[in-house]
């Protein structure tokens, strides 16, 4: 079965899939995502990991389906351990918490030699990801929100470059937790998403301050105020 068309999601994220790369898809469930950007004649050959034996066999039975087997190598292994350094040029880790993602690419760092582009989708925590790609040289080149099924997500591009540069202007914090470009942008599905974050922060808020003191606490509910008043001044400027 050839795998002609994806998700909404998933063909945004093949959508910045440099043509002609090597591709290595971490996560890759039944590996749709290579299979799809071979069939379309996007990546030259693909690797698609996967750590749980129930989704690595969904991910064989499929490449096996498509007739891809000699392009799409399926390995088991945890996040970047199934690739070797210079191994491929492109790296698409999707579906994802945000802080799952960060671990993945912390724990796999000595793997991204030769690695020319990062596409990230995460699930939630996306500034989880811009804090890693920030602090480990990667710049932040492109970003897109949509929604599906009810869900919004948030697609991350990185190139190595010069980490600052999209967070040159305007305010940092800001940047980090809502996105640079995707403020830039403020698109109505931005907007939805962060009317529906900032309800979420206050109603935290309103628990956290019903049910007593504590260090802890305290902490987090002077963060919480700090996010919410970082979105109120997005969403009215």
């Amino acid at each position: 079965m050839n795998v002609d068309r994806l998700s909404k999601r998933l063909e945004a994220v093949a959508s910045y899939i440099p043509k002609g790369s090597i591709l290595a898809d971490i996560g890759s469930d039944h590996a749709y995502l290579p299979c799809y950007a071979l069939n379309k004649e996007i990546i030259k050959k693909g690797i698609a990991g996967e750590v749980s034996e129930g989704p690595l066999k969904s991910a064989q039975n499929q490449v096996r389906a498509s007739g891809l087997t000699e392009r799409i190598d399926v390995r088991k292994g945890d996040g970047l351990e199934v690739i070797s350094p210079d191994e491929v040029d492109c790296i698409t880790i999707a579906g994802m918490g945000g802080t799952l993602i960060s671990t993945i690419l912390e724990q796999g760092r000595n793997k991204l030699k030769g690695v020319k582009r990062l596409i990230l989708q995460p699930n939630i925590g996306a500034r989880n990801v811009r804090i890693w790609l920030l602090e480990n040289g990667w710049e932040l080149i492109q970003e897109e929100i949509l929604e599906e099924d009810q869900k919004i997500y948030e697609i991350l591009v990185a190139e190595p470059g010069n980490p600052n540069t999209p967070y040159d202007r305007g305010n940092r914090d800001a940047s980090l937790l809502m996105g640079p470009f995707l403020i830039q942008e403020k698109n109505p599905i931005f907007e939805k998403k962060w009317a529906l974050e900032k309800a979420h922060m206050q109603r935290i808020l309103i628990q956290i301050e019903k049910s007593g003191q504590g260090s802890e606490l305290a902490a987090k509910k002077v963060e919480l105020r700090d996010n919410i008043n970082i979105v109120e001044e997005i969403l009215k400027s």
